[in-house]
């Protein structure tokens, strides 16, 4: 708890220095307890054991009487730290409840639960899909995770640019644009019959990613037994590689209906981007034609006997067969990569600092990239990588048609969740708010299902693990949201001004009032530690932490209005109002920074 390091760490510094273990960076050893029931932040001894020959207890022990002298003779420091305990080799360090109250509570207002602005310029490119299909849940795992993380920088403070980056010129959008130019809605039909594949859009008819993913998978499958398909494509690749307009044109044509369909699946999970960026943008600036130049100077240049031109990256830790990352083809072309360098710099240009999120397949690619990038002198990017999402039955796959589609799930979502608020509430709600809710819940339910777990951990999608509403999900933190907001709501209906009795509230220093209530305190240290969850989740790319600290925080703040009426007999109790809106306020921008949609009413 980073309010308590604040007041803790000269202190301390100066009891470790007394015992001569300054010289060790204990800054970093005080972390946050690993049982929160024996404290806030927790200084493990057993490094300064060594030092002074002593056990581990023994040195706890010792440190603990020096931390509650100083403690006895400083009241600040005494009003902030509640108790200091030694437990098997560790010092345990315990806020004072009444003291994380002060500090929360006299500063609530609407930016409760927001990091300040810290004019950091972020940008951050995830999706990047493909335009060849509708996006399914395997694709969509980079958008969720991308967003969310767009979402927590901006609440801890960063200015923040999201950014696609759109594959204008590569082989699958070449196959889609051959396919719309040589084969006829009959043919395509007739093609994926004879595969075996199912050829109903039901729902999604007219909806262009999906019309066109039709024409992409008859493409592949009729290029496996027509070897001049392949030829074709690949001169159309080669053209769009050296800057074709016309070609260049018949791809955008082929794949922006593609685009936008899947723009619009995004949106309803709420996520948008702020830049477009096209890969054939520098080849004709003739940005990559000057990275080619740069990479010809470094010491790591080769040639090979097809006159192509590549980095040898043994040297810098690359192993087995892919040692040698080529950037310039035999015939002067760029390749993919090349063009991955250019856009990396131009990045750059945007930002202090630059994440991307990429799937675990692209960690090889990444490494070469980030190589490339030294050797033209510029810096190398944050990578977020990410496990795939699997079917039952194996992996996703667009071209194979072996997906579930994002649009269904949705559906699937939605009504789920439609018969659930009917059960619930069918008696006192209208048809249209009923759906409003069922909308918003199921949303949320499918971006939470992806993003509570873990980048780097793989997981099977199941449709009763994505459509559960039970246990540690969206539907509990927005029903946490909408039982602060009942309360507020109750309030302003026995006549009260909610804001004017905050505001007495303050002036009246109600925190000192805190008592020794469980509930009340525990919902405390979690706000107290609410803006050192975010950054955690920001800082390290894990957006599943400050998901599962959110779920603590609604469990508590559930807790504490159970034993802590706002309004009992009428009246209003300060200290309690002030902590529920002081927690709603945090829950709502808590579920924001997740993409949980905080609705007033379920």
């Amino acid at each position: 708890m980073e309010l308590l390091r604040k007041v803790l760490e000269p202190h301390l510094a100066e009891v470790l220095a007394a015992a001569g273990l300054d010289n060790l960076p204990w800054q970093k050893m005080l972390t946050i307890a690993r049982e929160s029931a024996q404290g806030d932040l927790a200084l493990p001894c057993f490094p300064f054991a060594k030092i002074l020959k002593q056990s581990p207890v023994q040195v706890a022990n010792d440190l603990c009487e020096a931390v509650q002298l100083r403690k006895s003779q400083d009241n600040d420091f005494d009003e902030a730290l509640l108790s200091v305990e030694a437990i098997n080799g560790y010092l345990n360090f315990m806020t004072n409840p009444a003291w994380i109250a002060k500090q929360i509570l006299s500063q609530y207002d609407e930016n409760s639960g927001k990091a300040a602005n810290k004019g950091h310029r972020v940008l951050i490119e995830h999706t990047s899909a493909n335009p060849n299909g509708p996006f399914h849940v395997g694709r969509a795992r980079n958008a969720i995770l991308g967003d969310t993380l767009v979402r927590l920088h901006r609440l801890h403070g960063h200015e923040v640019q999201a950014e696609y980056y759109v594959d204008d010129m590569g082989k699958q959008v070449g196959i889609l644009a051959w396919a719309l130019k040589n084969l006829d809605a009959e043919k395509v039909s007739e093609v994926l019959a004879s595969a075996g594949r199912q050829d109903d859009l039901g729902p999604w008819q007219g909806k262009q990613d999906h019309e066109r993913v039709r024409w992409y998978q008859a493409a592949n499958i009729v290029k496996e037994n027509n070897p001049q398909v392949d030829e074709e494509v690949g001169e159309m690749v080669r053209l769009s590689e050296e800057g074709d307009q016309e070609v260049l044109q018949s791809f955008n044509d082929a794949y922006q209906p593609v685009l936008d369909g899947m723009l619009d699946t995004l949106a309803e999970l709420g996520i948008e981007y702020d830049a477009f960026t096209k890969e054939s943008k520098f080849v004709v600036d003739g940005s990559v034609g000057l990275i080619m130049e740069q990479l010809e100077a470094s010491e790591l240049h080769g040639t090979a006997d097809n006159g192509a031109h590549y980095l040898e990256l043994e040297s810098k830790g690359i192993k087995g067969k892919s040692t040698k990352f080529f950037f310039r083809r035999g015939d002067g072309s760029s390749l993919y990569a090349t063009r991955d360098v250019a856009y990396h710099q131009w990045k750059w240009q945007q930002c202090d600092r630059l994440i991307n999120i990429l799937g675990e397949d692209h960690k090889l690619q990444s490494r070469q990239v980030g190589i490339a990038l030294e050797e033209v002198g510029q810096r190398v990017p944050e990578v977020v990588f990410y496990a795939f999402i699997k079917l039952p039955d194996g992996k996703m796959s667009t071209r194979r048609g072996n997906v579930v589609f994002m649009d269904d799930l949705l559906v699937e979502a939605r009504a789920h969740a439609l018969l659930a608020v009917k059960e619930l509430r069918a008696d006192e709600l209208s048809q249209e708010k009923m759906e409003e809710i069922a909308e918003a819940v199921a949303s949320s339910a499918v971006r939470f299902n992806i993003i509570h777990v873990a980048p780097e951990k793989g997981f099977t999608f199941r449709w009763e693990d994505a459509l559960s509403f039970e246990g540690d999900s969206a539907p509990f933190l927005m029903y946490s949201h909408t039982r602060a907001c009942a309360i507020r709501r109750k309030v302003v209906r026995e006549g009260h001004d909610v804001e004017a009795l905050i505001e007495e509230a303050k002036s009246q220093e109600v925190w000192n009032q805190v008592g020794d209530s469980k509930s009340a305190n525990e919902l405390l240290r979690l706000l107290g530690r609410h803006l050192d969850a975010l950054e955690n989740a920001v800082e390290n790319h894990r957006p599943h932490l400050f998901a599962s600290h959110l779920l603590a925080l609604a469990s508590a703040f559930n807790g504490f209005y159970r034993d802590h009426p706002v309004i009992f007999e009428g009246k209003v109790n300060l200290l309690n109002l002030l902590l529920s809106e002081t927690s709603r306020r945090h829950l709502a921008s808590g579920c924001q920074g997740l993409g949980v949609i905080p609705i007033e009413e379920m």
